[in-house]
């Protein structure tokens, strides 16, 4: 992947300072020019298809929808609108669409096909949709994936000078890569793609998004940076458009900036989902703006605003569409505000959000609540309990397998985890780390989500935890530091090291731990009693 980018240091330390509301007040309106994209139908759909396409680049799927079926009704020949409304009706890199909206886009790739105005050119990108969605009945989703991005990379290779055809390509390579695949091959080509039209491009939605997308894993944030950076300046409107860099600024533990963002997504997608459907009404923009948010505030000790979050969630009512980012951020915001905080009592206690999401229809989502009452239970000394929510651990993995080996696994290391927390409960230590260290063998050889902001409490950790309580910190320290190499300043692996190095006698990486976490948090409503820990050794 190309770093041709400034120094990240350099960029990093800028942005210590940096007011993400103050960097959106100063961007000048949309900018859409860079959107290249000719097509053989009229002037009017012309200008109206470009504008459609720069929405459809920021994952603004309702708005891209609505302004793709206007040019079909203006123009009904004009076989690029549908070929508009079929990528509209696809979520690359959310999640796989209903059997509502797969119909609603086979159609549209047959009136594509029938459509009088269309170039060769234009018949081969709507050929490369329709491989998305042919057998749609008969294939999974990960094979249509695959069969998109081959067919689009023939568009790249016939047209090399059609800078779309190269920015969608780029995507449909970040949409087919594995979350198995640690070579991150896929999102490397896609990277060396996106960051040539860069130079050229400098504004282009699409561009900067999918940079955002391929640089998003430990080894590349870094990469991304610049990206995240100048997305929400492009589309200062567009809610994903303002949250998107707080996939870079989390995996680089920039928590001040990723609240930000957030903050200002959650706000104009609250604005755009209530004004069409009215109070109380949210939708997945909404959610998964606040899962990133929650995750942000416990990072930095802000424990009121994240309960604030939690709260807002129970005050929901009306969901646009179940979906698997939605899912995601609906089970995970409670279950963090009280893994994080190693809340036991109210872990145990945790039960699903009533607020009329059918979290039933997502098996992993719902065993993220299962996993925390787990915890919860053996941490709490209910035996029983615990035994029964890990069982159900083992029902949710059931029935995922030979269905969803993402989730499943995912699943799985939970299911590990909370048994060998489990097993320590019972006093079997032995088996405790064997179960904890086989959860983070499988975790590591997996990628999260882009759903998810961080799993709600890392198998690493755990068994990092359990170490230092076994009295052995020289290995509970290699573990904490493996954990902070990916996920860099998070609040409890930064305290974790800061107790195994002073219990080794390493009082240079403990102070060194000591000081970063202090310097970090910054506190709203009551303080940790770990912070108080860390100031009383810092001026001992």
């Amino acid at each position: 992947m190309a770093y041709h980018r400034i120094s990240t240091g350099l960029v990093a330390t800028a942005l210590l300072a940096l007011s993400f509301q103050g960097l959106r007040a100063e961007t000048a309106p949309e900018v859409t020019e860079e959107v290249d994209f000719t097509i053989s139908c009229g002037p009017t759909s012309q200008q109206a298809f470009k504008h459609a396409v720069w929405t459809l680049h920021s994952f603004w799927y309702p708005e891209a929808l609505k302004q793709f079926n206007a040019i079909a009704v203006s123009e009904p020949g004009c076989a690029m609108a549908y070929w508009g409304i079929a990528m509209s009706h696809w979520y690359p890199l959310w999640y796989p669409p209903s059997p509502g909206a797969l119909k609603a886009g086979s159609e549209a790739i047959a009136k594509a096909m029938a459509a009088p105005t269309q170039t060769p050119r234009e018949a081969d990108y709507i050929a490369a949709i329709a491989a998305f969605y042919r057998d749609n009945d008969k294939l999974s989703h990960q094979a249509r994936a695959i069969a998109y991005e081959k067919a689009m990379q023939q568009v790249y290779e016939r047209y090399p000078d059609d800078r779309e055809a190269a920015v969608f390509y780029a995507l449909a390579l970040n949409a087919s890569a594995l979350k198995t695949d640690k070579t991150f091959a896929k999102q490397t080509r896609a990277a060396d793609i996106l960051n040539k039209i860069w130079k050229e491009a400098p504004n282009h939605p699409g561009v900067v998004h999918y940079l955002i997308h391929s640089d998003d894993s430990p080894q590349f944030a870094a990469a991304g940076l610049d990206a995240a950076i100048c997305y929400a300046k492009v589309a200062p409107d567009v809610p994903h458009a303002l949250h998107m860099p707080s996939h870079i600024f989390t995996r680089l533990g920039m928590w001040q900036q990723s609240i930000d963002s957030n903050l200002a997504a959650h706000t104009a997608a609250l604005n755009y989902v209530r004004a069409s459907r009215g109070p109380g009404s949210y939708d997945l923009e909404t959610l998964h703006t606040m899962d990133y948010l929650e995750y942000a505030y416990l990072q930095i000790a802000q424990d009121g605003p994240a309960k604030e979050v939690v709260d807002k969630l129970a005050g929901f009512r009306e969901i646009d569409a179940a979906n698997l980012a939605g899912a995601y951020a609906v089970a995970a915001i409670p279950v963090r505000y009280v893994l994080e905080r190693h809340d036991w009592p109210a872990a145990a206690a945790l039960s699903e959000p009533a607020i009329g999401f059918p979290l039933e229809r997502f098996p992993w989502a719902e065993a993220m609540i299962v996993y925390a009452r787990a915890l919860g239970d053996a941490k709490t000394g209910n035996i029983a309990g615990a035994e029964t929510e890990v069982d159900r651990l083992q029902l949710l993995e059931d029935k995922l397998k030979g269905n969803d080996s993402y989730w499943a696994s995912q699943v799985e290391v939970q299911h590990l985890a909370a048994a060998g927390i489990l097993a320590h409960a019972r006093g079997d230590d032995k088996n405790a780390i064997s179960l904890l260290r086989a959860a983070v063998d499988l975790d590591t050889t997996m990628d999260k989500h882009p759903a998810t902001p961080s799993s709600v409490l890392p198998a690493r950790e755990l068994l990092a935890d359990l170490l230092l309580e076994l009295n052995q910190p020289a290995a509970a320290l290699i573990e904490y530091q493996a954990m902070l190499s990916t996920d860099p300043n998070r609040f409890r692996s930064l305290l974790g090291k800061a107790r195994a190095a002073k219990q080794t006698g390493d009082s240079v990486t403990a102070h060194d731990a000591y000081r970063k976490l202090v310097a970090l948090s910054k506190p709203v409503g009551p303080t940790r009693p770990e912070l108080a820990e860390a100031t009383s050794y810092l001026t001992n």
